[in-house]
Parts: structure tokens; sequence; C-alpha cells
């Protein structure tokens, strides 16, 4: 049986956050958690909170065990874009980019109901 999480709207790049997404996805749930811990990104932690909030959803809502669980697939969509300005030379206006990111975790017991 299949649970996912949903973090919306993370203030930081998919890029960045694709990154560390693919480091995790295959393992054990709990050893995730253990091996985001370890990495000292602001990615890391957006997804380590999504990968509780899959764990919790897996235990109240599906009944499942954590430690049956594996992160079956970690997907960081494209969010908006904030389009901002700053100050350069001369006077001019020099564009900003502020990406946002979707991050979907999916766990899975390895059971097909």
């Amino acid at each position: 049986m299949d649970v996912q999480a949903l973090t919306r709207y993370a203030h930081m790049s998919p890029k960045k956050v694709r990154e560390v997404a693919r480091t995790i996805q295959g393992r054990k749930a709990s050893v995730a958690v253990e091996y985001l811990l370890l990495i000292p990104r602001k990615s890391a932690r957006l997804i380590a909170k999504t990968l509780s909030s899959a764990i919790a959803n897996a235990e109240n809502n599906a009944n499942l065990s954590a430690d049956a669980l594996f992160v079956k697939s970690a997907i960081v969509e494209n969010g908006p874009v904030l389009k901002r300005f700053k100050a350069g030379a001369k006077g001019t206006a020099m564009p900003r980019r502020k990406k946002m990111s979707h991050i979907r975790i999916v766990l899975s017991d390895g059971n097909t109901n």
C-alpha cells in the first residue's frame, strides 16, 4: 500500500532539493530520516519534515508499521516563481527569480492492495 505526503511552496530551488531527494529513494524510511539528519543543507531539513509527515500518515491513517516502510519515490516539482528586482550598476534593475518547489514523498510497504 502506498502512502504519500506533500509539501507545497517550499522556498528553495527544485534543483537544490532534487540533489538530496535522489539520495533517499529506495531506502527504508527510518534509515532515510537518520540519513537526512546528517546532511547539513536546508533542503535536507525540508525533505526530512515531509518524510516524517509521510511516516505519520502511514501509521495513523493506513495502520502501517513504520519499520516496514521504504521510500518508493521522492519527487520534486517546480512551484511558482517570485519575480523580484535588485539594484544593479548605474541605476539599472537586475532581475531575481526566487524559485519554489513542491516535494512529494511516496512510501510503500511492498504489498499491493
